[in-house]
């Protein structure tokens, strides 16, 4: 329906476009992000801090200051209840005296009679009690002007405004129908049914998400088939023997579940996921090997040079008898285009490498496994493009970034999930310290202590260099100072994003080679770098890191069977970044660090764009809502299990919509 119904206003009309409003049907997906409540407060309730809201009469003119270029500050008194009230409210200076001796304040009690004010208006105050929505807008269009255009949009969409969610659903649990739950979340007639028309309108999106996720997997398992692989078994068992360790159950869980798909003719399309350092890329490697034991070729794509030197020399090492190659964008010419020739003429069983692996120059001869490393790095286009390098490829996607497993199965409903919850035997929890200073002086003597027991220490910050835009510590400030600081106790090396590969991979085998003791970096060891003797892990402005992003480059260290020491270093005073941290200290366990990183930053970074119209949701939130979310996963299971095309035209309608990234939430 034309927007130009609600506004004919050109101006008006451009600015509703820049906010993603193009129709009417769109005003009423607009949602708010907050209300205001307006109860009106009695002075004997008035508490310092806390919010009031009160109509009193004018006892003084507004006197108005300015304290800097267009900042004003507007003083004046009231009588409420008898009691005479200083208030005081910020860039207001247009504020005029009225004929009315009546003013409605609402603002915050800071004690002693006083009230910093918010907003004060002469309307009357009948009008303006109850619950009201705000939303987030831009400058040409005002609070009032949106709720007018809501309300004009609800008339012109009366009647049309119809229920995805089954009634049969609707009726189970109770809840409003969809125009109903509209009208309230706009303008809600009580707090009690705010939070009806909320979980009405919740329910609905992860519903609809379920279902299309479960279609997806549905038209992956039954359309989209593949020749099922035959390998000898007995080979695998034979290379799990020579290891110098014993597999987890939860290892050998995932093998198996790998290679049930393999022998499969429906496509393999799995999430694997595990904490840092469970054992997940020993999985993959087994994996690929009976995918070219049944003749195929597998590909393993790392998001970093560095990842895929040690995946290529981790495979080498563990089947000395398969033919790999590792594929990465620093080949000189002539190389590239030999491995090119080798891997479209079948000369190579296991390709190894970066993005460069899904270019449009390299060919493959008979693709059949593809596995995505730190699958979240990779966006949906690219992984794409590996796949589609081959008919019927299966798929393993791996992430070190754990959500609890019922979260795992509702977000990630196209896929069949693997998790690895336990260690390997003898791996003991790293010990980590919060630091309230920028600087490891306190705890210098201790970690030279460590280091002369022969042990390596990761020094990590968030920048390469001197940035005057942002005052914290820098890779090559840090290299400098160490290196004269710890001449006496060990070699200092440097490895960072901007140098070559060649560099990049000199330093790595030094400190591999334990021919540095010391090495000061940034995020980029931050996954499957594998050093067993580096036991110490320093982190500078560690306030800056992410609560899983700190975890991943904590679980760099403590590989072998030594104690790993971890230093989050801060000079932080924010109580909420402070508190954060602390979680590391209480916990070793990668699902609850991830369960508290998406408390207190949401899902975005997880989630990625994982799929289309996927990348998050507009009201529901995924831990808050779990139960809602959860309800609606097995609802959704319910649906698809009993899935009718023609009978259910209207949820044929938004899947499409939903897969084009352009989901309808009225229909």
């Amino acid at each position: 329906m034309d927007l130009k119904l609600i506004t004919k206003s050109e101006k008006k009309l451009a600015v509703l476009h820049e906010l993603g409003i193009h129709d009417v049907k769109d005003v009423l997906l607009h949602y708010p992000f907050r209300y205001t409540d307006n109860v009106l407060t009695p002075y004997d309730e008035f508490q310092v801090g806390e919010k009031v809201f009160f109509e009193a009469t004018l006892a003084s003119a507004f006197k108005t200051s300015y304290y800097a270029k267009n900042r004003s500050v507007t003083r004046f008194d009231v009588v409420y209840e008898e009691e005479l009230i200083q208030v005081t409210i910020f860039n207001r200076p247009y504020l005029k005296m009225r004929e009315e001796d009546k003013i409605v304040i609402s603002g915050k009690y800071d004690g002693k009679n006083k009230v910093t004010a918010t907003t004060v208006n002469f309307k009357e105050i009948d009008e303006q009690l109850g619950i009201f929505p705000v939303y987030n807008l831009k400058e040409g269009i005002t609070q009032n002007e949106m709720s007018k255009y809501v309300k004009k949009a609800l008339a012109l969409m009366e009647g049309k405004i119809v229920d995805v969610i089954p009634l049969s659903y609707i009726n189970k649990y109770h809840m409003m129908r969809k125009s109903e739950a509209l009208k309230e979340i706009h303008f809600p007639s009580s707090k009690e049914n705010l939070k009806y028309a909320l979980h009405y309108l919740k329910y609905e999106e992860f519903l609809k998400f379920n279902v299309t996720m479960l279609l997806m997997r549905h038209h992956n398992q039954m359309v989209v088939k593949k020749q099922p692989k035959v390998f000898d078994s007995r080979k695998i068992k034979k290379v799990i023997d020579s290891l110098p360790f014993t597999l987890s159950d939860d290892q050998m869980q995932v093998l198996n579940e790998i290679m049930s798909d393999l022998k499969d003719e429906k496509v393999m399309y799995r999430l694997l996921q595990g904490d840092v350092g469970s054992g997940k890329t020993i999985v993959a490697i087994l994996g690929m090997y009976a995918n070219v034991l049944a003749g195929k070729q597998s590909v393993i794509m790392a998001p970093t040079e560095i990842l895929a030197k040690q995946h290529y020399d981790s495979v080498v090492k563990l089947l000395p008898d398969v033919r790999v190659v590792l594929l990465s964008g620093s080949l000189k010419k002539q190389e590239r285009e030999a491995l090119l020739e080798e891997i479209a003429t079948h000369k190579v069983d296991i390709i190894v490498g970066t993005h460069a692996l899904f270019q449009e120059s390299v060919t493959y001869a008979d693709l059949g496994m593809v596995i995505t490393d730190e699958q979240h790095r990779f966006g949906v286009e690219q992984r794409k493009k590996l796949k589609d390098k081959g008919e019927g490829v299966d798929v393993l996607l791996m992430s070190a970034t754990p959500i609890p497993r019922t979260l795992a199965l509702s977000l990630y409903g196209d896929m069949d999930v693997s998790t690895i919850h336990q260690m390997p035997s003898g791996r003991k929890p790293i010990k980590t310290m919060l630091i309230r200073k920028n600087s490891f002086t306190d705890v210098f003597d201790e970690i030279v202590e460590l280091l002369n027991q022969g042990n390596q220490m990761y020094v990590i910050t968030a920048m390469i260099e001197e940035n005057e835009d942002f005052k914290i510590k820098h890779a090559e400030g840090i290299y400098a100072a160490l290196k004269k600081a710890m001449a006496l106790y060990a070699n200092v090396g440097l490895l960072h994003g901007k140098m070559n590969a060649d560099d990049k991979e000199s330093i790595m085998k030094q400190f591999a080679d334990n021919e540095i003791q010391i090495l000061v970096s940034t995020t980029v060891v931050e996954v499957g770098v594998n050093v067993p003797n580096a036991n110490i892990m320093v982190i500078y402005d560690s306030d800056r890191f992410g609560l899983s992003q700190l975890h991943q480059l904590r679980g760099r260290i403590g590989r072998g069977d030594k104690q790993g020491y971890c230093y989050l270093l801060t000079k932080s005073k924010d109580a909420d970044s402070l508190k954060r941290l602390e979680v590391l200290t209480q916990t070793n366990d990668g699902f609850e660090i991830a369960r508290q990183d998406l408390l207190l930053r949401g899902a975005g970074d997880i989630l990625g764009k994982r799929q289309s119209g996927a990348s998050g949701f507009v009201l529901g939130d995924i831990i808050l809502d779990t139960t809602i979310l959860e309800i609606a996963r097995e609802d959704a299971r319910t649906i698809v299990d009993n899935f009718d095309a023609e009978e259910n035209k209207m949820i044929r309608t938004w899947i499409a919509l939903y897969q084009q990234n352009n989901v309808s939430y009225v229909d």
